[in-house]
């Protein structure tokens, strides 16, 4: 059994929010919320943790929160049911990401990265103030957590 197994496992009793934090001590955001739900996903963690690595710190760009687009995959991944056609998926899919959205923003007033940290991480600059400020310690993890309880909660 893989490290990353025997964690998942160990956790697995866990809320998926409280999951999501304890990832991201070790993992990116979009890692965060995507591996908190691969037990459930029947997603090997190895192949989760490889497919979200891109999307931490809104793709490196400061854009669209990691948590939201490892929402977003948890989402795809739930609505791909046995017996649905793509268009199904498809349309399923595009709603529940906008359901999420909407609730996400209520909650946090955007779904940008640097919008939601205060500080564009994509630069030099950026980074340094959201290390200083201790961002990643303080907002970050109550982000992945949000966005694991908005699935947890309404899909």
């Amino acid at each position: 059994m893989s490290y990353v197994s025997m964690w998942v496992k160990k956790l697995s009793k866990m809320k998926k929010s409280q999951l999501a934090i304890e990832h991201f001590k070790t993992l990116n955001c979009a890692q965060s919320v995507l591996l908190s739900f691969a037990d459930e996903l029947k997603l090997d963690e190895m192949t989760a943790l490889k497919i979200s690595a891109g999307f931490g710190g809104g793709m490196g760009k400061a854009e669209t929160c990691g948590a939201v687009t490892g929402a977003y995959m948890v989402l795809g991944m739930k609505i791909q049911e046995e017996g649905k056609t793509i268009q199904e998926i498809k349309d399923e899919t595009k709603a529940a990401v906008k359901k999420f959205n909407e609730i996400f923003a209520a909650r946090h007033g955007s779904l940008k990265c640097k919008k939601l940290l205060g500080v564009n991480i994509s630069t030099p600059e950026g980074s340094a103030e959201a290390n200083e400020s201790k961002l990643f310690d303080t907002i970050c993890p109550h982000l992945v957590a949000s966005s694991a309880e908005i699935i947890e909660q309404n899909f």
